[in-house]
């Protein structure tokens, strides 16, 4: 199985433990004399299931990310790109924010004529998070790559 099909399996395994979860909360409680659609204790069964699985998805997908060495990325692993990628991802939005929220500078103060003035220069902000959105692409390809051509361990 290569790393991208295990990553898929994932993120459907946690789709069917979310769908899990809302069905056991709402066979919880049922009127007197009523029975419930599902048994909970059939639904717990399927998802110790689902949760079993998943556990051991994600150690092998971690163990293989740790061990998955990208060359064209300095010969960094897998979760060192990883950890880049969603750190830079974080940085990106902080960025953007700022970026939004400075180039309001049109607005006046209600009930007021007070200038509001940007305290950054939002063009080289601007700039600095679309040089680090064509980074955060490459990375991702990078990752992406791997993912496809990485056997999982």
């Amino acid at each position: 199985m290569k790393l991208a099909e295990a990553l898929q399996e994932r993120a459907d395994l946690n789709n069917k433990i979310s769908s899990l979860r809302e069905r056991i909360r709402s066979n919880a409680i049922v009127q007197e004399g009523e029975k419930p659609a599902e048994k909970p204790a059939d639904l717990l069964k399927e998802l110790d299931s689902a949760l079993t699985r998943l556990e051991e998805l994600v150690k092998r997908i971690n163990f293989t990310n740790s061990r998955t060495v990208c060359e064209e990325r300095g010969g960094r692993t897998m979760t060192e790109l990883i950890a880049e990628k969603d750190t830079l991802r974080t940085k990106i939005s902080v960025y953007t924010m700022l970026v939004t929220e400075a180039s309001q500078t049109g607005q006046r103060a209600r009930y007021a004529e007070i200038r509001l003035l940007s305290t950054v220069d939002v063009v080289k902000m601007q700039k600095a998070v679309d040089e680090m959105s064509a980074e955060l692409r490459k990375l991702d390809n990078a990752v992406q790559a791997l993912n496809w051509t990485t056997e999982l361990l």
